[in-house]
């Protein structure tokens, strides 16, 4: 197999921008560029670090690895190794949704758990002590866990279709809800989960929006 040197990646990767550039307007899309998705990995990346270390801490091997692997691969997407991941699940979007009706009645309903969990996570983030972090944490975490199940289960009707996205979703999901992933980052009480959240809100809200702007247009037709 021929060795892919940066010239031919730069080469294919202009040539993708250029069909983009010139494909017709997808009815409905989700605005999310490229800087946007470097902060994504970036938090996630370093979030997961921090899970795998809290893990590892309390003798937690099984869960701290896990965490690590994550961790890893979010790390290649700090690099050349996005690439793969992004022609992924960018041809899985252009592929399943760009061009297609999402499910919108369910994306209100994203932006209503995402502004939950924002305001716990904010709330969170005053704790004064890490005791006074994990009393809350311990307080507070099946009532936030309830949002975050409602939330993958909007997201996975959202992205519907069988491909990447919804295998990512999926996989996340399962560490979330049965790996103890949302416990630990409370207990971490990061700002990168806050970000994280954030830049959903920022998506779905834009989808949103998008959605109106159409059935405005449709109306004065």
């Amino acid at each position: 197999m021929a060795e892919t040197t940066p010239s031919r990646t730069i080469s294919v990767i202009s040539i993708l921008f250029l069909l983009l550039a010139t494909a017709p307007e997808p009815t409905h899309s989700l605005a999310f560029s490229f800087a946007q998705y470097r902060t994504v990995v970036s938090l996630s990346h370093s979030l997961m670090t921090r899970v795998a270390n809290l893990r590892a801490s309390r003798g937690d091997v099984s869960g701290s690895r896990r965490a690590h692997l994550i961790a890893e691969k979010l790390e290649s997407g700090l690099n050349l190794g996005f690439l793969g991941l992004t022609w992924s699940l960018g041809w899985d979007y252009l592929k399943n949704y760009a061009w297609r009706d999402l499910n919108y009645a369910e994306m209100y309903g994203v932006v209503s758990d995402v502004n939950e969990l924002l305001k716990s996570v904010s709330e969170l983030t005053r704790a004064n002590s890490d005791a006074e972090r994990v009393t809350w944490a311990g307080r507070n975490y099946q009532n936030i866990l309830g949002v975050a199940t409602s939330l993958f289960k909007k997201l996975l009707k959202v992205f519907a279709k069988s491909g990447t996205l919804r295998e990512a979703l999926k996989v996340a999901e399962k560490e979330v809800v049965q790996g103890g992933l949302l416990k630990d980052c409370l207990e971490l009480g990061s700002n990168d989960l806050k970000g994280l959240l954030q830049i959903l809100k920022d998506l779905a809200s834009s989808a949103n929006a998008n959605t109106n702007t159409n059935a405005n247009d449709w109306r004065d037709l």
